[in-house]
This record gives C-alpha cells, structure tokens and sequence, in this order.
C-alpha cells in the first residue's frame, strides 16, 4: 500500500483528542505514522496522547512548546511544518483537533496524488446538522464549511488537505508569521505551482459546538487576520456594498419600502444560497438564526477587515494564550 503520514497539531484539546486519534487509526489505507505535535497543553491533552501512544505503535506525539503564541506568531503554522518535517513518507495529510475522519478518508484524499492527477489534494470540511449547535449550521457557510459530506467543494482547509513533502518544502511550508489562515496562504503558494485535485468523499467531520457569540468572535478574528494579510479584497468590497445598500434601503422608507424588500430578497439569496438544497429539514428557528447571522457577516468583515489592514495586529484566540 502507499505510504502515507498524517500530520496534526493540537493545543488543550482533552476533550477532543481521543476521538481524533480513534478515527485516524481506523483509516482503511493505514498511514505509515500519525504524528501529533502539542503546542504545551496544560489540560491533559498530552497523557491522553502518551496513552494512547501505548495503543498505536504508530502514533508519534510531539511536545513542543515553541507552538504557541507566547513563543511563536504563528503557532498553528510551525506546529504543521514541525509535523510535516518529521513525517518520513514522500506524502502527507493535515488532520485537525476538533475533527474525526470517517475510515476512507485518507484512502479518497490521498487517491488523486497516488493516481498522479496531482501533487496536491484537498478535501474540505462539513458538519452533521443533526449533532450540531444551531449556530453551527447558521455560521457553516461562511466558514467553508458543508451541511453535507458528500457536497462539491473547492475552498481549502488544513482539516484535510493532501499534498507531496516536495512541494511543501518548495513553498516554503506553511507561513509561520500567520496567525489564523495559515492554510489560506499555503493554499495560495501551491496553487501558483500546481492545480489541486478536489477530492470526493474526504472531508472531515467538524464539529465546532458555536454559540451565537463563539461564532462571531470566530468571524471577527478571520476578518482581522485577512485585513492584517491584505487579502480576500473582493470580499471585503463586497460586504461593504451590502452594508451601503442596506443603508440606503433604509433611508429610502421615508419614500417606499420596495428598496428594503429588494434589499432583504437579497439578503435571503446570500443567507441560503450555498447550502439551500440541504437545508430542507432544518428546522425554522435554525433557518432564522442563519439569515440574522448572514445579516450580520457584512458588517463584521466590513469593519474588522479594515481595522485589521490599518493595525495589522491580529485577535489571538484565548486557547493560546491561555
């Protein structure tokens, strides 16, 4: 069989943990190591991984704590690339904390590289609306993130993506001045060397557990980070356009309300368009809680992207500073 590594990194995630490492190691193509790196978890992540070390010879957990933000500016970053570097196969799969991997994962993400349609292979992301938070299915979309497993998708995500130990080393890994997004831009570099394959069938099972304000401190932290990167411009001018036509419908009450029903018609577009097919037994209050969050996205992006571009600081997450 191919030889295959799965790289992860991880920081306080006890509760998590367990079930990651379960579902790697019940993979029907068996990676030659799963290696983990702890960026210095003080919340029993580390005994739960030199446990289950005892379990799977072929588990390789890794304590650094240069992987955090007090050491690092971009923890995540060198956590994947320690991982990276020490796999001793030719390809590698980026696994996540917080995710599990159904057993054909690695086999379908890692087919297109082995099949040689391509260095580079990713897989993307998806929750299970019946196991998930309301603000999970309400955010999902504008995170990347599918309601279905089997959903078309060509955005990228370190939850699964695939590619060859070569080509990581030719862009230089993974950026590790990048606090959040670090995959974002190394998706970028690949790109404008090779043209990734879409796997079918090889997302991970993401499972956020948002409420209403997680979901938004998540958003905001994106929006400063790709202001502080100076990308995603388009979607910044894009949100800013709603927000002004939402202000404008607004002011136009004073003559009609058609401008504000055109507006909202539109705003129930960007709300459901993405995912409407599998949205169908959802329940209303969910399909409520997605168009206030949709509603709210433009504004978010709007003033944190620009914040972000003209402090480029970003909002470090409490997990690593903890």
């Amino acid at each position: 069989m191919p030889a295959v590594s799965v790289a992860c990194t991880v920081l306080n995630e006890s509760d998590d943990i367990d079930a990651l490492v379960e579902s790697l190691m019940q993979q029907t193509l068996a990676p030659a190591e799963v290696i983990i790196v702890d960026g210095g978890s003080t919340d029993g992540t580390w005994e739960r991984l030199q446990a289950a070390q005892s379990r799977y010879p072929t588990l390789v957990p890794i304590r650094d704590e240069s992987c955090s933000l007090q050491r690092s500016p971009g923890p995540i970053a060198r956590g994947r690339n320690i991982a990276t570097a020490a796999a001793s196969s030719d390809v590698v799969a980026c696994a996540d904390a917080g995710c599990t991997y159904r057993p054909d994962w690695l086999a379908n993400l890692t087919a297109p590289i082995f099949n040689g349609n391509s260095q580079y292979s990713v897989g993307g992301s998806y929750i299970d609306p019946t196991n998930s938070s309301v603000w999970d299915v309400a955010s999902a979309p504008f995170f990347g993130i599918k309601l279905n497993p089997d959903a078309a998708t060509k955005s990228c995500t370190a939850r699964s993506m695939a590619f060859r130990k070569e080509l990581w080393q030719r862009v230089g890994g993974f950026p590790e001045t990048v606090f959040l997004g670090e995959d974002t831009v190394f998706d970028s570099k690949v790109r404008q060397l090779v043209i990734p394959a879409f796997a079918e069938r090889a997302k991970a099972s993401y499972q956020p557990r948002h409420t209403f304000r997680s979901a938004l401190r998540q958003m905001v932290s994106y929006s400063v980070t790709d202001g502080v990167l100076g990308g995603r411009s388009a979607r910044l001018w894009r949100n800013l356009a709603r927000c002004l036509a939402e202000i404008l419908a607004a002011l136009a009450l004073v003559y009609s309300p058609i401008p504000l029903l055109c507006v909202l018609a539109l705003e129930i577009y960007f709300a459901f368009r993405l995912d409407w097919t599998d949205l169908r037994k959802i329940p209303l209050p969910t399909l409520g809680a997605r168009l206030v969050f949709s509603l709210i996205v433009p504004w978010v992006v709007a003033w944190y992207q620009t914040a972000g571009s003209i402090t480029k600081k970003n909002r470090p997450n409490r997990q690593n500073v903890t």
